[in-house]
C-alpha cells in the first residue's frame, strides 16, 4: 500500500509501476483515486468553511437573544426574533450540508482505501521486468548440483522405504493434502526444524518466538492482498479468526497500531509455526507428494527495521538461507523474482531454490521479501525517532526452512545407491547420533 500523497504528487510513476507489474487493468484506478481525493479535500475544505460560518452565526445570535430579553417593543421584538430565526435556519442548513459532506468524505475514504489496497507497491529499480515467473533471473549458484549414477525415486517412494509416510490414512482422516510422517522421517522433519531454530538463535542472534496460529481479519488484510487472502486463508466459521498461512503474518500483526522506539531497531525475530493453506489457484495441490499441501511447518525469519536498513537486511536474510542449506549439504541457487511475479505488497523478492537430483532442476524452498512500508502503513506500525517524530517501519520476511517440502531436497541429495540416506554432521546430534538412515525394505 503506497502513500496517497505519493500517488497525488507522482501519478505517472504509479502508472508506470502498474505497467511494469503487467496489471494494466488497474491503470484507471489511479485517475479514480485522484478524482476521489480531490473531491474529498474539497469537501473537507467546505466543511471547515461551514464550521466557521456556523460559529459566526451562533456568535451573532448571542447579542440578539440579549436584546430580545430586554426589548419591550413588540415590533422590535418581532424584528429581532426574525433575525434569530434566519440565523438558526442558516445554522440548520449548514449542519445538514456538513452532515452530507461528512458522509461523502467517509464514502470517499472507504473507496480510496479499497483502491489503495489494490494498487501495487512501488518496486525497487533493481527488479527485473517480466510478466510471470518464467522471467525470473538466476543470480548465483551455491554448491555443485549432484547428478547421481542411479535413478532417484519420487520422494514419497523414498519415504515409503523407511515406513516414513502414510498419505492414505491421512486422506481418510482429513482428505487430500495431508499426511502422516513416521519414524526416522518424522524425526528428520523435526531435526531440520530444530537445527534451523538454533541456527537462527545461536548463529544469527535472532529472538525465538512462537506466535498465535490464528489472527483477526484486520490483521490478515494488513499483511497480504485480497487475492492472496482468498487463495490461501482458512476462516473459522462464525468467528473473526483465520488460520495462519505463514507465521510471518502473525508476527508482523503483533505490532499493529504500535509505536516502536528507534533504539530497539532492528527487531530480528525467528518464529516456528504450523501453516495452513487452501492452495486455491493455478498451482493447486500436489496429488501424490508433499510439495504443495494444506498443512506444513515452518521456521521463519522476520525483521522490522528503519527504512534505510531494509535493503541491507534483505541481503542478509536470503544469504542466511543459503548458509543454512549449505550446512545441510544441499546445492541451492538464488533466483531474483521479476516484476510480474511479485505480490502487490512487495518491493523486492527472491527465491532460494534447492537442486533436485531426480528432476535435474531447481525448485523453491525459501522466499525472501522486502515489503518496504506497505504492511506497516496498513497496520499502522511506526517508529519514534530520537527527535520525537514518528515514521513508518519497514518489514521483511524469509523462509528459514519449511518441511516437509524441504525434506524432498534433503532426501534426494543425500540418497545413496543402496537406498540409504546420509545425515550431515550438523544434523547428527538432532538424530540421536545417527550418521545414516537405513531403509526397512
Amino acid at each position: 500500500m503506497i502513500d496517497i500523497r505519493f500517488l497525488r504528487e507522482n501519478p505517472d510513476v504509479v502508472r508506470e509501476n502498474i505497467r511494469k507489474k503487467f496489471q494494466d487493468e488497474k491503470l484507471p484506478l489511479v485517475d479514480e483515486v485522484i478524482a476521489l481525493d480531490s473531491a474529498r479535500r474539497a469537501a473537507i475544505a467546505e466543511v471547515e468553511s461551514l464550521k466557521a460560518a456556523r460559529n459566526k452565526l451562533s456568535k451573532a445570535n448571542g447579542p440578539l437573544y440579549g436584546r430580545l430579553k430586554k426589548c419591550a417593543d413588540d415590533a422590535e421584538r418581532a424584528e429581532i426574533q426574525a433575525e434569530i430565526d434566519k440565523n438558526n435556519a442558516a445554522v440548520k442548513a449548514d449542519d445538514e450540508r456538513r452532515a452530507a459532506l461528512d458522509a461523502q468524505v467517509a464514502e470517499n475514504d472507504a473507496r480510496i482505501r479499497e483502491i489503495m489496497y489494490t494498487i501495487p507497491n512501488i518496486i525497487d529499480p533493481s527488479v527485473p521486468i517480466g510478466p510471470d515467473d518464467s522471467c525470473n533471473v538466476e543470480v548465483e549458484r551455491f554448491g555443485k548440483p549432484i547428478v547421481p549414477d542411479f535413478e532417484v525415486p519420487h520422494h514419497v517412494d523414498i519415504m515409503a522405504r523407511f515406513d516414513g509416510i502414510d498419505k492414505e490414512s491421512a486422506a481418510r482422516v482429513a482428505g487430500m493434502g495431508f499426511y502422516y510422517l513416521l519414524g526416522d522421517i518424522a524425526r528428520l522433519h523435526e531435526a531440520v526444524l530444530a537445527y534451523a531454530r538454533d541456527f537462527m538463535i545461536d548463529r544469527k542472534g535472532f529472538t525465538y518466538v512462537i506466535p498465535p496460529f490464528m489472527m483477526h481479519g484486520d490483521v490478515v488484510k494488513g499483511v497480504m492482498s485480497q487475492t492472496e487472502m482468498d487463495a490461501m486463508m482458512y476462516k473459522i466459521e462464525g468467528e473473526d479468526l483465520y488460520l495462519i498461512g505463514t507465521s510471518e503474518h502473525s508476527m508482523i500483526g503483533r505490532f499493529i497500531d504500535q509505536i516502536l522506539p528507534e533504539s530497539q531497531m532492528p527487531l530480528t525475530l525467528t518464529s516456528y509455526s504450523p501453516c495452513f493453506r487452501k492452495e486455491v489457484g493455478s498451482h493447486g495441490l500436489e496429488e501424490r507428494g508433499v510439495y504443495r499441501i494444506h498443512q506444513f511447518e515452518k521456521q521463519e525469519m522476520i525483521v522490522v527495521c528503519r527504512p534505510e536498513e531494509s535493503m541491507d537486511w534483505y541481503e542478509k536474510l536470503w544469504r542466511n538461507s543459503v548458509e543454512l542449506f549449505r550446512d545441510f549439504e544441499i546445492p541451492v541457487r538464488q533466483l531474483e523474482c521479476c516484476s510480474g511475479d511479485l505480490a502487490d505488497l512487495k518491493v523486492k523478492s527472491c527465491d532460494i531454490e534447492a537442486w533436485s537430483p531426480r528432476q535435474q532442476k531447481y525448485f523453491e524452498v525459501c522466499s525472501c521479501s522486502n515489503l518496504g512500508d506497505a504492511q506497516a502503513r496498513r497496520l499502522n506500525i511506526r517508529i519514534r525517532g530520537e527527535d520525537g517524530k514518528t515514521y513508518l517501519a519497514h518489514t521483511l520476511n524469509n523462509t528459514c526452512v519449511a518441511p516437509p517440502r524441504m525434506l524432498i531436497a534433503f532426501l534426494e541429495n543425500h540418497l545413496q545407491k543402496d537406498g540409504s540416506v546420509t545425515i550431515p554432521k550438523c544434523l547428527q546430534p538432532y538424530m540421536g547420533g545417527k550418521e545414516v538412515l537405513v531403509p526397512k525394505h
